[in-house]
């Protein structure tokens, strides 16, 4: 009898249908395939979303800067680098020039009309950098700039009275 107590329990477990276990899992309220494909659209859809505010901004920006390039920028740089006044360029020291062995560090010409000195030209020396300029071409370029043509440095338009003789201040570098 053991036996057939056996082939009771096979019985049995082969009277089981498997079927309805499977449509259980099938009729679930949730599919993974469909969740992972819905939250991968999702992600998509808010990445072009972002990616479309962001090109936006930067073509706003890049406009703005396109407008503001065309005539603020120009006045504000022009406006920083207006020249000194007529009586400023005037207070600068002016001397004859006279040919000697010049040190390696002195050029003997003018560095805007980039000619030579001559004997018996009037030269004037900016102050601390002590580049030399005929006068004419010094005042000229002094009167649009406020910085030495040579090393950029940046005479401001206060002077300072000393000893009864003007003297320009010297800034920073450009």
């Amino acid at each position: 009898m053991p036996h057939m107590s056996n082939n009771c329990s096979n019985i049995t477990a082969a009277l089981v249908p498997e079927a309805p276990r499977a449509a259980a899992s099938s009729s679930s309220p949730l599919n993974y395939d469909a969740v992972v494909i819905l939250a991968a659209m999702v992600c998509a859809l808010a990445c072009v979303l972002g990616l479309n505010s962001m090109l936006q901004c930067v073509a706003l920006c890049a406009r703005r800067a396109v407008a503001d390039t065309a005539g603020g920028w120009a006045a504000r740089r022009r406006a920083a680098d207006a020249g000194l006044k007529g009586e400023d360029v005037a207070a600068l020291p002016v001397s004859t020039y006279v040919s000697s062995p010049p040190p390696a560090s002195r050029a003997a010409g003018c560095a805007i009309c980039l000619s030579e000195f001559a004997d018996g030209e009037r030269i004037r020396e900016l102050p601390v950098c002590g580049h030399r300029f005929h006068v004419a071409c010094i005042t000229k370029w002094l009167v649009s700039h406020c910085s030495c043509p040579t090393c950029r440095r940046r005479l401001s338009a206060e002077s300072s009275v000393v000893g009864g003789q003007r003297h320009l201040q010297v800034l920073t570098a450009v």
